[in-house]
């Protein structure tokens, strides 16, 4: 899911019904061109099926409308929009995980150029800040996430573990139980490059720590942070509690295996329970352990809409988007990827149907969650630096601070290059 879901290995192209090859208008007609991401991992479940029907059913109340959609995968998705926008062939609206370089580079509607005011205000606020740069919005959540630890029922009573650890300290002691008892991977660790930022910041923050402070600067090499990698290190890898090569391996492969039951205890978000009932897993989910306590704090992920400004079709564009976050349509999409929804009404419908009562402590979570700082220009080559460098602070020999020092250099000079 790019930033929350996995993405089909392959590339999903839909031509919705009715809509033709070409982007242009045809007499009063307007062809809007979407490229949305794929969050399913398989063709039964593949999001081309959502965006049929909506873009079906909104082409038909609003007649000369039309909406012509291609999905990808999200290891593709963000360099398809960039390759579009380069070539001069911006779509009207893409769904992807980060907004703000086309922001700052002017490239972008605002939310009030395109929404009602209804629509605007429907929003989680906390959601609605994160799409904001220098103050005004310009990237429109579509759907999120929060982070939880799952583990493996049936893999803790085996090491006569009773409850979820609660502390580092007793995570480290659970892992060891674990591995006495014969568990392959006593805790799953996916610091490789397909999505560590959002691994990193979740013991950034169970460690007091985090990627800025609260006026939004950088704090990567902050003495907490290096603590927190230092402890990854010496403590969990370095013993031999985790999968092999944390360093390298990525989300996907962690998640696999803990459907597999060899993996006794991992961070994740809600997806993954569909995932786990499906493969016979008799798991539970419980708050990220931190450094002296439970984390107070909780990582949010979000995944973005973003509408440009190149074709020039504002009003029906604003139309479309309009729909798109009616209460029942953001509830559907959630609902079929056990995601969070980003507006207020769907959100309290989901909390108030017992059908969706294990997503409630993730739901709970997302308004006060921490979310990436994606509003920041400077965050796209941080986090691309990030990850191909960050799985190196808990290998054998690794150097924590060397690498959060040069990370938080190169940083502040994507910072204050925009300014």
């Amino acid at each position: 899911m790019g930033l929350i879901a996995a993405g089909l290995a392959g590339t999903l192209a839909l031509t919705v019904s009715g809509c033709g090859a070409s982007d242009s208008a045809v007499g009063d007609e307007v062809t809007l061109k979407l490229v949305a991401a794929e969050y399913g991992d398989r063709s039964s479940n593949s999001s081309k099926r959502y965006w049929d029907q909506l873009a079906g059913e909104f082409a038909f109340k609003n007649r000369g409308i039309r909406v012509d959609v291609d999905v990808y995968s999200w290891s593709q998705v963000d360099r398809k929009v960039a390759s579009l926008v380069k070539e001069g062939k911006a779509p009207d609206i893409a769904q992807i995980g980060s907004y703000a370089d086309y922001a700052v580079r002017g490239e972008l509607y605002r939310a009030d150029e395109l929404l009602s005011i209804p629509t605007q205000a429907a929003f989680i606020p906390g959601l609605a800040d994160a799409g904001k740069v220098h103050r005004v919005q310009y990237g429109l959540p579509f759907v999120a996430s929060t982070r939880g630890l799952f583990y493996n029922k049936n893999l803790l009573a085996k090491a006569g573990i009773p409850d979820p650890p609660k502390t580092w300290d007793q995570l480290q002691t659970d892992a060891q139980a674990l591995k006495r008892a014969g568990v392959k991977v006593p805790y799953g660790l996916p610091l490789g490059p397909e999505e560590p930022q959002t691994e990193a910041l979740n013991w950034m923050l169970s460690g007091g720590g985090g990627y800025t402070d609260d006026i939004g600067r950088y704090t990567i090499d902050s003495p907490e942070n290096i603590k927190t990698f230092e402890w990854l290190r010496d403590e969990l890898v370095g013993k031999g509690l985790t999968n092999p090569a944390p360093g390298s391996a990525n989300r996907h492969e962690v998640f696999n295996a803990f459907t597999r039951g060899e993996v006794a205890m991992l961070n994740g978000h809600p997806t993954l329970m569909q995932r786990a009932l499906e493969s016979g897993i008799d798991f539970g989910t419980a708050p990220l352990p931190g450094r002296k306590g439970p984390s107070e704090a909780t990582t949010g992920v979000a995944d973005w809409m973003l509408a440009f400004r190149k074709n020039g079709h504002r009003e029906e564009i604003g139309k479309f988007l309009d729909f798109v976050y009616t209460k029942s349509n953001v509830l559907k999409f959630a609902d079929q990827y056990d995601l969070l929804p980003v507006t207020l009404a769907a959100s309290e419908a989901m909390r108030a149907n017992s059908n969706y009562k294990d997503v409630w402590e993730f739901l709970d979570k997302l308004p006060s969650a921490e979310l990436l700082p994606v509003g920041k220009r400077s965050w796209a080559p941080t986090m691309s630096r990030l990850k191909s460098v960050i799985g190196s602070t808990v290998e054998e020999g690794g150097d924590p601070e060397s690498v959060l020092g040069a990370l938080q250099r190169e940083a502040e000079s994507a910072e204050n290059s925009e300014s």
